[in-house]
């Protein structure tokens, strides 16, 4: 069954389900331009960890690999005491504490098969990406260094909520945006901006000079995904659409597109 908005669906930005959703777009992503290549040419699916603590649950909700702990509520304030102490010892106070676990994150490239230089780094957007904190700064550290580089870069932002990654001369500003910067046409790029309301765009995976690019149909790539992962039967479109709110046009908009499921 699929979606039933035209483009991205707002419900998968809900921290339950981004993680996943991630991984299985990239991987999809992938899986579809890795036909289009030469055999000059290969994608490699690759990840990166970031530490983060089990206090940031709008992060972690959903992490398939975050550390399953002892249940905190299995520690009573009696295993912490002896209840043969003198009446005048003070007990301690039961506290908790910030838990280390580790985030994912996959991103692809295109890399060329003799020398296994990168030639083109495919991201898609993150919370952490989008927030204050390591994760941006790592982020927007390797993006310079991207952009200084003859490397071309694809930058897929499917998050509402969140700032956006620095992209000046935008005329509007959009709930969705592409970015596609090939290497010798700095500081010039390409943006697909995408509103809640459209369908997502087909876009170009640049190589070297002058070579064939494949082309990627984001909204069939996101359709596939949406059916194999059955979010029909998962998300509940009964409730609001997740923050950031919506404008008043899309939020009536969206009522009226719900209209017929939300009857049922």
């Amino acid at each position: 069954m699929p979606s039933p908005f035209p483009g991205m669906d707002p419900y998968l930005e809900q921290a339950v389900f981004w993680s996943s959703f991630h991984s299985r777009l990239i991987v999809a992503i992938a899986d579809v331009i890795e036909p289009q290549l030469s055999s000059q040419y290969y994608v490699e699916v690759e990840t990166r960890t970031y530490q983060s603590d089990d206090s940031d649950d709008s992060l972690l909700i959903g992490v398939p690999d975050a550390v399953i702990f002892a249940s905190k509520s299995d520690i009573t304030s009696e295993q912490l005491t002896d209840n043969s102490s003198v009446a005048t010892q003070s007990r301690p106070e039961l506290v908790m504490l910030p838990m280390p676990v580790s985030v994912n994150e996959r991103y692809l490239e295109v890399r060329e098969m003799v020398t296994d230089d990168v030639v083109t780094v495919i991201e898609l957007l993150s919370p952490k990406n989008k927030r204050a904190g390591d994760g941006r700064t790592a982020y927007e550290k390797k993006r310079r260094a991207i952009l200084g580089s003859a490397t071309n870069l694809i930058e897929l932002d499917l998050l509402r909520a969140g700032k956006p990654m620095e992209i000046r001369g935008m005329q509007s500003t959009t709930a969705y945006r592409i970015l596609v910067s090939r290497s010798h046409q700095r500081p010039a790029a390409e943006l697909y901006r995408v509103s809640l309301q459209q369908q997502l765009p087909i876009f170009p995976i640049p190589l070297k000079l002058n070579q064939v690019e494949p082309l990627v149909n984001l909204q069939e790539v996101f359709n596939g995904v949406y059916e194999r992962a059955r979010y029909a039967t998962r998300i509940d479109y009964h409730q609001p659409v997740p923050s950031p709110a919506l404008s008043k046009q899309d939020e009536q908009w969206v009522k009226a597109l719900l209209s017929p499921i939300r009857v049922i």
